[in-house]
């Protein structure tokens, strides 16, 4: 079969048990049902194999190009495609590998990335083949109404490792999680249909928040100089299909927006800069119809000095809703042909996130 779509995998067992040769196709996207989207050009996910009791070998095909997760003018793919890939694994592994129904909602507490070489990540002349070594753990299981779950991806491609990624969830099914979406909330029974045009502050341009459209801005600014995160439930990536609460990608979409335009306009930046490591925690619901404000808080330095740290704290009302920690890495633009885009001494550094 053409190599663009299989891939044969050696995969080394624990001590004293044999290799296990396997095959991942990269054909078709799998169900989209399965993985919580509703547009087919939606769905990363391409094939998965189970190689152990808690271990799964998982595929993945990124395009070339795409609405919003596009690659930058230097051709390197979009790194929050990680975690929206990681995201996709784990709940196609939940599905159809362990058991978890159709019917449950699967919430986010937490997730990360770390990229170790992103010359592997640069688009080609065919769309990018991901194989993630996927290590499966449950944690706060308590079935059949709530399962706990994190998956521990290692992201190579053609065989070699580029990235480091984690998501942690619980699924609930219907009746737990409208409980626990309304507990002590004064808008109970509030739905999908609640918009977040608050009117205050207004949209950044898109070339100031490194996109292209400019309604893939998500990040607005109040007259008192505050941050906020603008919510369009008409985006048809962000918000992929109906829901009650502002999605963690959204959230996550806001801070990179952030992220980027603070780094890149440091007095001293280098002429572009990468997301190399990111760190999401959601320790509540963002509601749909009040405004959620961004806070960035510049980071003591990593080991390596020229990767540059943020905190970015996303608050609606009182409450934190999100925190997300990020690393950006400079990067020389324009590149020579044959040399390589970024600082070596920041790649694989280590530091925490």
């Amino acid at each position: 079969m053409d190599q663009l779509y299989e891939l044969s995998t050696r995969v080394p067992g624990e001590p004293g048990t044999a290799v296990v040769d396997a095959s991942l196709k990269f054909l078709q996207p799998v169900s989209r049902q399965l993985v919580h989207r509703a547009a087919v050009a939606e769905v990363f996910i391409t094939d998965a194999l189970q190689v152990g009791e808690d271990r799964f070998l998982v595929g993945a095909q990124w395009p070339r190009d795409h609405a919003l997760y596009y690659p930058d003018a230097q051709g390197l793919s979009d790194p929050l495609l990680l975690t929206e890939t990681v995201r996709q694994a784990l709940v196609y592994l939940a599905h159809e590998y362990c058991g978890i129904p159709l019917g449950h909602r699967f919430v986010g507490s937490d997730t990360h990335f770390e990229i170790t070489d992103h010359e592997a990540l640069m688009v080609g002349d065919t769309p990018l083949h991901l194989t993630l070594d996927v290590q499966w753990s449950w944690a706060a299981n308590r079935p059949p109404r709530r399962y706990g779950m994190r998956v521990d991806a290692v992201v190579s491609v053609a065989g070699r490792e580029c990235a480091r990624a984690a998501l942690s969830v619980y699924a609930v099914d219907e009746r737990l999680y409208q409980r626990l979406r309304w507990q002590g909330a004064q808008g109970q029974g509030r739905d999908g249909t609640a918009r977040a045009g608050h009117g205050t502050a207004v949209r950044q341009p898109a070339a100031d928040v490194g996109r292209l459209r400019a309604k893939d801005s998500v990040l607005g600014r109040t007259q008192a100089g505050e941050w906020q995160l603008l919510v369009d439930l008409h985006h048809a990536v962000l918000f992929d299909h109906p829901g009650d609460h502002i999605p963690l990608m959204v959230t996550l979409e806001g801070a990179r927006q952030l992220g980027h335009r603070l780094v890149n306009r440091r007095r001293g930046a280098p002429a572009g800069a990468v997301l190399r490591a990111v760190r999401v925690d959601c320790p509540a619901f963002a509601d749909l119809d009040e405004p959620v404000r961004l806070s960035a808080e510049l980071q003591p330095p990593a080991s390596a000095a020229d990767v540059t740290r943020l905190r970015i704290t996303a608050l609606q009302r009182e409450d934190t809703v999100a925190t997300v920690a990020m690393e950006w890495l400079p990067r020389t633009l324009p590149a020579a042909p044959g040399e390589p885009l970024f600082s070596r001494s920041a790649v694989g550094s280590g530091a925490a996130v």
